[in-house]
């Protein structure tokens, strides 16, 4: 794992008062999204389609603390859009540190160089630069050229500067071990703390819908992923808990918990998570945890949700997962993901489809129809 050990005892000790409160549902990092509006059109996003009046729309400082304040998650991570082109984003990372909680601050990367002065190196701040692979793998993903050069001296700089500097990888079709593993041998050549790898999410209103990866051919591409990792004997810092990675291998039989990561943007707290934009808002934290019909939403519970295997939803849930039974933990983490063998079982799909059928499991359904 490669998070520093006193963000592991900071957020350890949250979670155990959570547990010693007796508190069912509880967030672990709070989606903070202040706006939509990027200065990059990436194929997988879901993110940047909306009109231009609600592109223009922010969260302001006030209100950015108010959500930190009322989720009081111990980790803050802000997407977006693209969160350099908000003008308060300094007074707004300055505040999350006052209150001690960690901050990821999501961008990719294409102002950082401009913007760097405007923020001090911090224990609790950590730049999570958005790389999709290689260089022509990552330039296609975000459909233009140049960008992976760009934010790779971007990173130089600012870990020069002495700023906690993570990777974040989205995963898509196409993608091979080899691939995957060049990578990472890379990002981490680059010097930075870890990397945050996961599969992308199927947005319904991505500008292409053929990129994403259905969730056993994910499991196939991690366990490859790993494998390769053993044989040539790398020591990845993955920011992920060791859990979570034996779940994208298809070792682990979770439901996702999506109130660990809530989100809060322009238009309220998301219902249900930070990855379905159509399922409504409550107006307050409490309002989101009471209000929402969680039992609506799961792989097998939604076919919105069928392929998803995203950390936002998974995380949490290896979390709790270690809470209860840490020696197994330890061992997931001392051994690695299991790369061989069966799989868990896929769920069986509790819903109908138009045709009042239910599918027979979720490897009959379209990647890209999920959301529609």
């Amino acid at each position: 794992m490669g998070v520093p050990l006193r963000q592991q005892i900071a957020v350890g000790t949250y979670l155990i008062k959570q547990k010693l409160k007796g508190v069912k549902k509880y967030p672990l990092v709070l989606m903070l999204e202040p706006l939509f509006r990027c200065n990059l059109a990436c194929a997988g996003c879901g993110k940047i389609a909306h009109p231009e009046d609600v592109l223009d729309q922010r969260l302001s400082y006030e209100e950015c603390m108010q959500a930190v304040d009322e989720c009081g998650a111990p980790m803050v991570s802000i997407p977006g859009g693209e969160p350099l082109l908000h003008k308060e984003m300094p007074q707004i990372v300055a505040g999350i540190i006052k209150r001690k909680k960690y901050v990821y601050l999501c961008t990719n990367a294409l102002l950082l160089k401009k913007r760097i002065d405007d923020y001090t190196p911090s224990p609790y701040l950590t730049f999570s630069i958005h790389l999709d692979g290689m260089q022509e793998r990552h330039d296609a993903s975000v459909c233009q050229d140049g960008v992976f050069d760009r934010a790779v001296e971007a990173i130089k700089l600012a870990l020069e500067k002495g700023f906690r500097v993570t990777v974040n990888c989205t995963l898509f079709q196409g993608e091979t071990p080899e691939d995957v593993a060049e990578f990472l041998d890379y990002a981490m050549e680059l010097g930075v703390e870890a990397a945050t790898i996961a599969p992308g999410f199927s947005y319904e209103k991505a500008p292409q819908q053929d990129v994403f990866i259905k969730s056993q051919d994910t499991k196939i591409l991690f366990r490859g992923i790993f494998e390769l990792g053993k044989k040539l004997k790398r020591k990845w810092r993955l920011n992920h808990s060791a859990l979570y990675l034996d779940y994208l291998a298809g070792n682990q039989d979770y439901e996702c918990t999506p109130w660990g990561n809530p989100t809060r943007n322009v238009f309220g707290w998301q219902k249900p998570c930070y990855l379905l934009s159509d399922e409504g808002y409550a107006k307050t934290f409490k309002e989101l945890l009471e209000d929402t019909p969680w039992e609506k939403y799961g792989t097998a519970n939604n076919p919105k949700c069928a392929q998803c295997m995203a950390h936002c939803g998974y995380e949490a849930t290896a979390v709790e997962d270690t809470l209860q039974h840490p020696w197994k933990a330890i061992i997931a983490s001392l051994k690695g993901p299991r790369t061989s063998g069966p799989m868990v079982a896929e769920p069986t799909p509790k819903w109908t489809s138009g045709e009042n059928k239910t599918p027979k499991k979720l490897s009959d359904i379209s990647v890209t129809l999920v959301n529609k």
